[in-house]
């Protein structure tokens, strides 16, 4: 069931917070598409595709994204935003990428909403990680090799950043299968950890990356941690691109697959192969 707080005002106002998927517009669920339909304003998420918004023409539109090494809306000014924008209009929609519950910050703004006395309902959307996996068709479990999956994102904004201004990875990575969020920038630091500290991974682990899930400018990325230490992936990131890395031994089935019915590989990555756009991957 969503969730439901109730307001000490009842002219206010109410706020959604809405998962938008992992990219494709018609990802987003029923429930969030006929909200977008029925809004007043949307603060919307950098990453929200173009079609997305398409859905709201009625709406006013307002970007409050935030995209690392870019100037970005402060957490704080989006929640002021939200109980502002509650006073003036009836529905507004908060529309995050993923979804609202996963790396997205929802609690900073349900609290404040919450404080505010404004009446707040959360609806989920399908997270990219799982968009991810339909879209390399294998899953991040498999039976005998992976009981258990670890989220991570070592992106922190800026106002709980240590001192040296620098992001650290998760301490003792111990899940069957590792997916990162956000961690493009960080990805020789993630696998030398994984190499050094995880108690089964090792050179050859299979590693998916994919930019864009979902989109048709998906593309993607496969090879081993040990290639990810080396630097193998590096030159084929698109830095304006959303990145998600995916590693472990249950990801073996669809690199098999994949390297089996790919004829075109770039030779810079070794190896490694990247999928062309006629695929859809690439």
């Amino acid at each position: 069931m969503p969730t439901r707080y109730q307001p000490s005002n009842h002219t206010l106002g109410k706020v959604f917070l809405v998962g938008a998927g992992p990219g494709a517009a018609d990802l987003i669920t029923v429930r969030g598409a006929k909200l977008l339909a029925q809004a007043d304003i949307v603060f919307h998420d950098a990453l929200v595709e173009p079609e997305m918004l398409a859905l709201c023409p009625q709406a006013v539109l307002v970007p409050v994204g935030k995209r690392c090494g870019k100037l970005s809306s402060a957490q704080a000014f989006i929640n002021k935003r939200l109980v502002d924008a509650a006073q003036k209009y009836q529905t507004i929609v908060r529309l995050k990428g993923g979804d609202p519950m996963l790396f997205g910050r929802a609690d900073e703004e349900l609290n404040a909403l919450k404080s505010a006395g404004i009446v707040v309902e959360v609806v989920p959307g399908i997270t990219s990680a799982l968009a991810g996996a339909a879209s390399i068709g294998n899953s991040l479990t498999l039976r005998g090799i992976s009981r258990s999956v670890a989220f991570v994102t070592l992106a922190q904004g800026s106002e709980h950043l240590p001192s040296e201004g620098t992001s650290q990875p998760i301490s003792k990575p111990t899940a069957d299968t590792m997916v990162y969020y956000m961690g493009r920038k960080d990805v020789e630091k993630i696998a030398t950890q994984l190499l050094g500290q995880h108690p089964t991974f090792i050179s050859s682990t299979p590693v998916q990356i994919l930019e864009s899930v979902s989109t048709t400018r998906e593309r993607q990325w496969f090879g081993t941690l040990l290639e990810l230490a080396q630097g193998k992936a590096n030159a084929w990131f698109n830095t304006s691109s959303p990145a998600l890395i995916m590693i472990g031994e249950a990801l073996k089935a669809s690199q098999e697959t994949l390297q089996s019915s790919n004829t075109e590989v770039d030779d810079g990555l070794q190896n490694s192969s990247a999928l062309p756009h006629g695929r859809r991957r690439a």
